[in-house]
């Protein structure tokens, strides 16, 4: 029985393989199986995934384009505002100096008035507050003068006049020179350099723009030097270690206009 069912199934087993070998020789080549069906999701997904990305590149390249033009307009817009403050500040600095100009001048004219007012109330009262010289010292231009009515040597005088930060007169110019004349001095020193030559005398515009006009500060004296002094209208040498009067002068201060405006004593 068991030999029956071995050649019943080696029969069986023939006729396949002959089955296959025809059907083997009608087509050629066997055909493959047909793909599988999963793919086609997970490709239409990854399409998805990339047209996204694409959209998401595009609405991000889109708001970079439109931020960057609103901050150029900004950065545009502050530029031209600088600009136009620099321009501001310019035309101020400008107008500033103008104004400092005007300023500084009317200062200047305001002192040049006040000074001649001064002067004025002055000449009627010597001592009056606006005064721009001590008390006792008389004011002539920019400089104030005082006699000392003491007898001392050329170099005594200079040491005396040195105390109060003055010095012995110099007569520079023919305004000094009236206002010298005027005071009608006798036997007061003058700030002329100490000479070896005695003159007796010459006449005192003489020596307005003499160099000899003392510039130096002499501590001691030679003997047998000679020094300057005027006496009304003249001026004499003598030996520098001979007594006479001392005449100092200095720098006036500058004259306020506070005290210009304003009397002592109401006048009237």
């Amino acid at each position: 029985m068991s030999e029956e069912v071995t050649y019943a199934d080696l029969k069986f087993q023939d006729s396949t393989r002959i089955e296959n070998i025809q059907e083997f020789d009608q087509v050629g080549v066997k055909a493959p199986p047909s793909p599988s069906n999963v793919w086609h999701p997970r490709t239409l997904a990854v399409t998805l995934l990339c047209l996204l990305l694409l959209i998401g590149m595009g609405v991000l390249g889109t708001i970079y384009y439109l931020t960057s033009k609103i901050q150029m307009e900004k950065l545009k817009e502050l530029q031209n505002f600088n600009d136009e403050l620099q321009r501001n500040v310019s035309l101020q600095l400008t107008n500033n100096a103008d104004s400092f100009k005007k300023i500084g001048n009317l200062s200047v004219t305001l002192k040049e008035m006040a000074t001649k007012l001064c002067f004025e109330l002055y000449r009627k009262k010597p001592e009056h507050k606006c005064k721009p010289c001590p008390k006792e010292w008389m004011w002539h231009e920019n400089s104030c003068y005082v006699v000392l009515r003491k007898y001392e040597n050329w170099q005594e005088s200079v040491t005396t006049c040195s105390t109060y930060n003055a010095s012995l007169v110099k007569i520079k110019n023919k305004s000094i020179l009236k206002f010298i004349r005027s005071q009608e001095l006798y036997d007061c020193w003058l700030g002329l350099s100490p000479g070896k030559d005695d003159m007796y005398y010459k006449k005192l515009d003489e020596t307005i723009f003499s160099s000899d006009w003392f510039t130096k500060n002499t501590s001691a004296l030679s003997g047998g030097m000679y020094c300057g002094y005027i006496r009304y209208t003249d001026l004499y040498f003598s030996l520098c270690t001979q007594k006479k009067y001392t005449m100092c002068e200095k720098l006036a201060d500058p004259v306020k206009i506070e005290s210009s405006l304003m009397n002592e004593e109401p006048d009237g």
